[in-house]
């Protein structure tokens, strides 16, 4: 019972932050993103590098957390979009770095530096493409709808999953994630479906900001990439995971685990929805 209070709890206060985020400004959302990718960066390097080249860790957290701030200055501030390529900056300081590194006999953990950067800064830096109109006004909107289909079909694909999945069907995946079934994944899939026909049906979810309307096909085609991609980037965070024999990438949400736990489904599913509507010219950048 302590276990369930302390969750909901935290679970409650995680689910306010973000709604803020969503629903408030463009400074209070910049904050709350920055700082995710900060301890989502933390939490992979921390896994990956353990103590190990503490600098070049701190330089790798510094190039993801430029090209965020860049991209977010470009998006909402009309920043010189040429002025971006900054961000290449520290990146270059983190490779000049590991020139100096005397101990080079775990030489191979310096590979992690530069993935996290490419695995979590460069699609979380992607998502101000969804919080900012090509004029840059702030609209967290399709930013919150994209999460609520995203965690929606986990809640799906959980209770699909533990109520039949464990008993009938075969698993998605056993070598990464033996909890993880096709009954989960039918499951998580018709929840992202319903919840985003329910948000195009309540008016939360149309866009027309570009030359296509945000129909009902765009919608339920969205759910099922967000719904797929999403399972991807679970079973991407579970595979690195099982590699370094971790249960969890941090404990900042207490009864939850880390930042990356929550957002691993995000990293791939919210890059992949704002593809697709750019492709389809339902977006404008």
């Amino acid at each position: 019972m302590n276990n369930f209070i302390k969750r909901t709890i935290s679970g409650v206060g995680f689910a306010a932050i973000m709604l803020a985020a969503f629903l408030t400004n463009k400074f209070v959302f910049g904050a709350v993103m920055l700082f995710a990718l900060v301890v989502m960066m933390w939490e992979f390097l921390r896994m990956t590098c353990g103590k190990e080249y503490k600098y070049s860790q701190l330089l790798s957290i510094l190039a993801g957390a430029t090209l965020f701030t860049l991209v977010w200055l470009f998006k909402g501030f009309n920043f010189p979009g040429r002025l971006v390529i900054l961000a290449f900056v520290p990146i270059f300081l983190l490779m000049i770095n590991s020139l100096y590194v005397k101990d080079k006999s775990r030489f191979n953990k310096f590979a992690n530096l530069y993935t996290a950067i490419i695995y979590i800064a460069v699609p979380w830096s992607v998502i101000n493409f969804a919080a900012f109109d090509p004029e840059g006004e702030f609209n967290g909107i399709l930013l919150l709808s994209f999460f609520a289909i995203i965690w929606g079909s986990d809640v799906g694909a959980y209770l699909f999953g533990i109520t039949l999945g464990q008993k009938y069907g075969k698993k998605l995946f056993p070598s990464i994630s033996p909890k993880k079934s096709w009954i989960g994944f039918w499951g998580g899939l018709m929840m992202a479906i319903v919840i985003s026909v329910v948000l195009y049906y309540t008016g939360i979810f149309p866009l027309t900001s570009g030359r296509h309307t945000f129909d009902l096909i765009h919608c339920i085609a969205i759910a099922v990439l967000l719904n797929v991609a999403g399972v991807y980037g679970d079973l991407i965070e579970s595979q690195w995971k099982r590699h370094y024999d971790v249960k969890d990438s941090g404990n900042i949400i207490p009864g939850h685990g880390g930042l990356l736990d929550r957002f691993d489904s995000a990293l791939i599913a919210v890059p992949i929805g704002i593809i697709y509507l750019v492709a389809w010219d339902v977006l404008c950048l």
